[in-house]
């Protein structure tokens, strides 16, 4: 009898053991994931306000050196600030946050209170460095100041576009009209410009108007070059062992259309390779920095490429309401 409850007490003390072990596990996994997830959201955070702050300096540099002195203007909201500056008199600062509000409700609407709220922050931070800072007039030819007012206003949106904001709502607009229309963003974007080109023709002059063209062309060749030439749409592929997870994020967080597939994945020899699952799904070009934190949050080491696609049909890119 006393060495069976010495065996009892042996065995519990084991046991007992063992669950702290695992306890003290668990804790530190946790504690290191949560680090690392903190770490990862403020790297995020960081690199995003570094990217719209060059941004904003970018776009204001080639509002204040080369657009506005000369009388110059542009496509999409920032060309109708610059219209309607020329004509009222008012600051540009106003006007920029004036017409640019009602684009902002529409991201918050379609984007989400994240991209809204950097947005906001972007906007008004061009406002105030249009406002308060002044850059030195650098050139009074007329096709330097629409090729390199187009290149620093193209780079500055870019800039922000790449920390997830914008500073100019025309694409929140075009891709809002697309989801509902037959219409690709580009036919959108390309029809709303047109239209502004006619407007300035009309009240300032031809010739105004055609510099606008060509400063609209450099911005928008510029800013596609800055955020790696993304086109309206993107199609994303993720090879993940988490594969799961990650699909569960993009349908329920990001509520994105996935298609899963199976394949194989391995390096060298057939022999290595072994099955796996494949994601696909198509984002919108303000998704990007989005997608990609949340992926590093799920696994950093998964294997994703994006291709730029340029138009979809059919329900791909559409927020669809979950069920319950």
């Amino acid at each position: 009898m006393p060495g069976n409850l010495i065996k009892e007490w042996v065995s519990y003390g084991l046991r007992s053991s063992l669950g702290v072990m695992r306890l003290e596990t668990v804790s530190r996994y946790r504690l290191a994931k949560a680090y690392y997830l903190l770490r990862l959201t403020w790297a995020q955070r960081l690199r995003s306000m570094v990217f719209i702050g060059l941004g904003v300096m970018a776009a204001a540099f080639g509002l204040e050196s080369f657009l506005i002195p000369n009388g110059f203007i542009d496509g999409g909201v920032t060309g109708i600030s610059l219209l309607m500056t020329k004509i009222s008199g008012v600051s540009l600062s106003v006007w920029i946050l004036l017409i640019n509000m009602p684009f902002i409700v529409l991201a918050y609407w379609q984007n989400g209170p994240r991209f809204a709220l950097r947005s906001i922050v972007a906007i008004v931070c061009l406002a105030l460095v249009v406002a308060t800072v002044h850059f030195p007039i650098l050139t009074n030819d007329k096709l330097l100041i629409a090729t390199f007012g187009g290149f620093f206003l193209g780079m500055g949106i870019g800039l922000a576009v790449r920390g997830g904001a914008v500073l100019d709502g025309t694409e929140v607009l075009a891709i809002y009209i697309s989801r509902n229309s037959g219409l690709t963003v580009g036919d959108i974007i390309l029809m709303f410009n047109i239209l502004i080109f006619g407007v300035a023709a009309w009240l300032l002059s031809v010739e105004v108007a055609l510099y606008a063209i060509l400063t609209y062309l450099v911005a928008s060749r510029t800013m596609d070059f800055i955020i790696e030439g993304v086109e309206e749409y993107i199609g994303v592929t993720i090879v993940s062992s988490h594969h799961e997870e990650i699909r569960m994020m993009l349908v329920q967080k990001m509520q994105r259309g996935v298609t899963m597939y199976t394949g194989l994945r391995g390096h060298g020899n057939r022999s290595d390779l072994h099955q796996t699952e494949i994601l696909f799904t198509v984002i919108t070009r303000l998704e990007i920095a989005r997608i990609q934190h949340e992926i590093d949050k799920l696994d950093p080491n998964a294997f994703v490429a994006m291709h730029s696609v340029k138009d979809t049909r059919g329900g791909i890119v559409k927020k669809r309401p979950l069920s319950h």
